[in-house]
């Protein structure tokens, strides 16, 4: 009965109990204390779904032995629920978590006297021999003095309720106030298999005293928990190598940036580029390395179906759990950073649209338009043009419900809970374990991917071949036009759709236009492309300060013509003065009129290529490099579906970071998502209105 009295001083030793308990001399008094262990913890293997099979031996509060007892669901657990439910707590490599609120009347009348409990853990050792190992007791409130045993040694007895000690005067009183376990947390070391002095198995009680007419809350948690090993080693040298390779990626970048603006030396705005894409390059690399811990957090922990339990998830709230949502945040971060540079520079670009068609009357006024070439050529191309700014490969809209329907209604989310289980569709009434943000983010992001790559795939092996394909209709649209695109990203560089027509002439009735088009179904005319015998419409441009400078000057007169829109009477004269000055001199300039302004065409090396860079800067002559794939798309959305894709993903992923819904992430990327694409639009309307002088009313 003294070791009983001494447990129930839950608060502190400093208590006459414990001072009775420390003089006593007989050998007959049960032991307060665990001493150090003489011999390691035996290896014990658990599989998936194995029960660990914890027995109780049971004491009155006068230390008479009540018997041993299996702990089974409600035997150590307060709050109710199925059994069913309650048994989880003891599954192998589940994380358990069950607390509720309770009256303390009621505690009390289903434990009127304290029970006093030794926990034990049995198993079967290498022979087969059914062994029992006790389970230490750790009480963290209790307040120690000088004569209490070292720390490491660990309480053997605990109780649930006490409604003993708050009795005042009288046994029969009833009591003001019940001491109770608020918190019991089973905590489980792993390995089990390896053998070790401390015990994997220990249980931790914490007391709270609440009055009788009160609320109490209580709970039962199982945690797991292991030898943080090497894994944040890896993480750190992933992130040295990695941040290496994009600080070089990201000079490269502002190299070429550079070469293609002909800067001569670094000045604030070079800076400025290269912690811009300095941004966008770490966003990669923080977005790598948590898709690279999520997967693998998923592959070992998920993957020990039919082996034995060894690893477990980081605990919630962490250290481990806590970096890896920071570096998740700082990805969606930097990435938002790159996804503005990318709206900045497309919101800048210059386009000019030149117009091969060929007046066939005499103009109207000297250096006007002519009466005979129409202007709805111009407003097609302006349009279309308008209209593929935000064209993507992957559909926006099918890509959130395709990834809602997979995790909601498929059920790819129960794969991101804390348990061995791997069902998607866990039956009705079972335990569903805590949520964990590193498996939600791995199975989210990934299935964002799949996704989006089986988009691509489709868009590029199936729609664009066989349904449209925007990018090369375009194209085709400007030879139909007989109108060219002009396209300058930098200073220096930028793009160029050849769209003269082969026929001479656009402008032409319905009946010739679809001869035009039998002719070259037939092979009875020339190819499209810029240089004869040549298919090749599309090419990067890299001019020289020479080109640039001229270019410049008359794009200059242009410009301050429409910033003084109301100042002057003959204003529409002078912009079309300077519309059809830039439009000759382009095409001039492209007929290789100007001897002192020539190009040369040619083909870019494969090591250009790959690192996006020009080796020979432009003498003499301006260089028009041949291109295959269509890169006049990086100045639309078209050529960065991987900036966009990497940006939603990991906005998607933050709001489930807070919230733990996917259908709420969903709504929120949605509306964003939309929110990006309006500003596109409308901003790029109106850049496209002022560089091509095609006002917005007629841009459709």
């Amino acid at each position: 009965m003294l070791t009983n009295m001494v447990i129930l001083r839950v608060f502190s030793l400093q208590t006459r109990p414990y001072d009775l308990y420390t003089k006593a001399k007989s050998q007959d008094l049960p032991k307060l204390w665990y001493g150090s262990n003489t011999r390691p913890f035996p290896s014990v293997a658990f599989g998936k779904h194995s029960k660990m099979d914890f027995k109780v031996i049971q004491y009155d509060v006068w230390g008479k032995f009540l018997g041993w007892q299996d702990i089974e669901g409600a035997t150590l657990q307060l709050c109710p629920n199925s059994q069913k439910i309650l048994d989880a707590a003891f599954t192998m490599g589940t994380i358990y978590q069950q607390s509720c609120t309770l009256e303390v009347s009621a505690l009390l009348q289903r434990t009127p006297e304290p029970i006093f409990y030794e926990v034990f853990l049995q198993f079967e050792d290498e022979k087969g021999n059914t062994q029992l190992w006790p389970v230490p007791i750790t009480n963290p409130t209790i307040v120690t003095n000088n004569q209490a045993p070292p720390l490491n040694q660990a309480l053997r007895r605990f109780f649930l309720v006490d409604g003993l000690s708050g009795r005042k005067g009288n046994l029969s009183n009833a009591p003001g106030s019940v001491t109770l376990a608020k918190e019991l947390l089973l905590s489980v070391h792993l390995p089990t298999t390896v053998p070790v002095e401390d015990p994997p198995f220990s249980l931790t009680v914490r007391y709270a005293t609440h009055r009788i007419p009160e609320i109490a809350q209580v709970s039962f948690s199982v945690s797991y928990n292991q030898s943080p090993g090497s894994a944040q080693l890896a993480t750190d040298i992933s992130f040295g190598v990695l941040g290496f390779l994009a600080v070089l990626y990201a000079l490269l970048e502002t190299n070429s940036w550079a070469r293609r603006s002909r800067l001569q030396n670094i000045d604030f705005i070079t800076i400025l580029k290269f912690f811009a894409c300095l941004a966008g390059s770490l966003a990669n690399v923080f977005f790598m390395v948590t898709l690279g811990i999520s997967v693998y957090w998923l592959i070992v922990f998920k993957g020990q179906q039919f082996s034995t339990v060894a690893i477990t998830l980081p605990a919630a709230g962490s250290q481990a759990e806590t970096n890896f949502i920071i570096y998740a945040l700082c990805a969606l971060t930097l990435k938002s950073l790159d996804l503005l540079h990318l709206l900045i520079t497309q919101l800048m670009v210059s386009i000019f649209l030149i117009d091969w068609e060929k007046p066939k009357g005499k103009p109207t006024m000297k250096g006007g338009p002519t009466s005979s070439v129409s202007a709805w050529r111009i407003f097609l191309i302006a349009n279309e043009w308008n209209e593929i700014q935000t064209h993507r490969k992957v559909h926006p809209s099918l890509q959130l419900f395709a990834v809602l329907l997979l995790l909601e209604v498929v059920g790819l989310k129960n794969l991101a809970s804390r348990d061995l289980n791997v069902s998607l569709q866990p039956e009705p009434n079972t335990y569903q374990a805590p949520w964990s943000p590193i498996l939600r983010f791995g199975i989210a992001a990934s299935v964002w991917l799949v996704v989006a790559i089986v988009q691509m795939l489709m868009s590029v092996g199936l729609y664009q071949r066989f349904v449209e394909d925007k990018i090369h209709q375009f194209i085709d649209l400007c030879s139909l036009s007989n109108v060219s695109v002009f396209i300058l990203t930098h200073r220096c560089y930028g793009f160029y759709i050849h769209g003269r027509s082969i026929h001479g002439h656009a402008d032409v009735s319905l009946d010739t236009m679809l001869s035009y088009l039998r002719k070259e179904e037939d092979n009875l005319c020339p190819l499209r492309g810029l240089e004869p015998n040549s298919e090749v419409q599309t090419f990067e441009v890299f001019l020289t300060d020479r080109t640039r400078t001229f270019y410049d000057r008359i794009l200059l007169s242009l410009m301050e013509h429409q910033r003084g829109l109301h100042s002057r009477p003959d204003l529409h004269e002078q912009r079309m003065k300077g519309y059809h000055a830039l439009n000759w001199f382009l095409v001039s300039f492209l007929e290789h009129r100007y001897k002192d302004m020539d190009y040369i065409v040619k083909d870019k090396f494969f090591s250009e290529r790959i690192m996006d860079l020009e080796f020979q800067e432009p003498g003499d002559f301006s260089i028009l490099y041949n291109d295959d794939g269509a890169l006049f798309s990086r100045t639309l959305f078209y050529g960065h579906e991987l900036l966009l894709l990497l940006f939603e993903t990991l906005l998607f992923c933050a709001v489930d970071f807070g919230a733990q819904n996917f259908v709420l992430s969903t709504i929120v990327t949605f509306v964003v998502q939309k929110l990006v694409q309006m500003v596109r639009d409308a901003l790029g309307r109106r850049n496209l209105a002022e560089k091509t002088l095609v006002d917005k009313q007629f841009l459709i």
